[in-house]
């Protein structure tokens, strides 16, 4: 682990139930390519354990390997498993709360609120993958806007927004209310074009750098975003 004082270094990924586009299910090149980048907290999209061995289960798999603490949004639920987003953390992780925010007839979507307890001081954190109708997310993103006002600064909002207007809803939605984002093209990951998975902050001066890593095209369909949060 890299000492980064007054830092948080944050990821956010969809990866595609770990399955990429030589159609493997390989959770440890996810991890080796998240290890190069040492984040201090991990979010992930499309996180599958239907059809999985129930030794061979991914969260307890990536939690090990990525963060001490986790918080789950099981939005499917089978009875082979289920599927949904984590947050994974180094560091601890205090008032967890999934929030529902599904539309009628459409496939269940959550967000994940907590708040982490760095080393410099705590970080309001919310993690969600949205839906992919445009009036679904236009409802979805003001509720995330009322989520991002509810913690005291720093507020970090990320994950896959599914977001592809040039000012689509919830860029609307967040502009006044978290004002930092990062701007990276990242589906589709081998000719990326459009910016559907994101990090977004309060205060501005929070967002120092952010980043990709166009070797993630041949692991997920999805490239991550990385950014480092100023936290003190």
């Amino acid at each position: 682990m890299i000492e980064r004082p007054g830092l948080a270094r944050i990821l956010t990924w969809n990866i595609h139930s770990g399955i990429g586009p030589d159609r493997t299910y390989d959770l440890d090149r996810v991890v080796e390519l998240v290890r190069r980048h040492d984040p201090d907290i991990v979010a992930l999209q499309e996180v599958d354990s239907r059809g999985r061995d129930a030794n061979d289960l991914p969260l307890p798999f990536l939690q090990e390997a990525l963060g001490e603490h986790a918080a789950e949004a099981r939005t499917i639920v089978a009875p082979d498993g289920h599927y949904g987003h984590v947050i994974l953390s180094r560091w601890p992780m205090t008032q967890v709360k999934v929030h529902d925010l599904s539309i009628l007839k459409r496939e269940p979507r959550c967000a994940i609120e907590t708040t982490i307890e760095t080393p410099s001081g705590p970080l309001h954190l919310v993690s969600t993958h949205l839906g992919l109708g445009i009036f679904e997310r236009k409802r979805q993103a003001r509720l995330l806007a009322e989520l991002g006002l509810a913690g005291a600064e720093p507020t970090v909002m990320l994950g896959d927004f599914n977001d592809w207007f040039q000012w689509g809803s919830v860029r609307r939605a967040l502009a006044s209310v978290m004002p930092a984002r990062t701007m990276h093209k990242t589906f589709p990951a081998r000719w990326p074009f459009l910016m559907l998975d994101r990090i977004y902050c309060r205060p501005y001066s929070a967002l120092t750098r952010s980043w990709t890593d166009r070797m993630a095209r041949g692991i997920s369909d999805h490239l991550p975003v990385f950014a480092d949060i100023r936290v003190d």
